[in-house]
């Protein structure tokens, strides 16, 4: 059996912080790659739909985008916070917009 953490003694040196970083950089990566395809279905077929579609999956990603910018930047910091209630939030609403606008392309 480890040793438990003591919380007082400082930040874990795992790799959780790494981890951390992956997961934000593969998912702006994933939802850059969902927007570049609905910006091409909405080049070669443009539809008021497709080219809001795209536009709003274009701004959705930026959000997330500047999230994780943020996020990767605080995990440096000896004791990284925790994400606030708004930061949250925005994050959630970018995710569903892009979910949504997935939704929109199958159409």
């Amino acid at each position: 059996m480890g040793v438990p953490h003591d919380p007082e003694a400082g930040r874990d040196p795992g790799a959780q912080p790494e981890r951390t970083w992956l997961a934000w950089r593969r998912t702006t990566l994933t939802c850059a790659v969902s927007v570049a395809l609905a910006a091409r279905v909405a080049l070669a077929q443009p539809s008021g739909p497709a080219v809001a579609a795209a536009a709003l999956g274009a701004l959705a990603w930026v959000g997330l985008l500047i999230t994780a910018h943020r996020r990767i930047g605080g995990l440096s910091r000896a004791r990284p916070g925790t994400m606030g209630a708004a930061e949250t939030l925005g994050t959630l609403v970018c995710v569903l917009v892009l979910v949504g606008v997935g939704g929109m392309m199958l159409l």
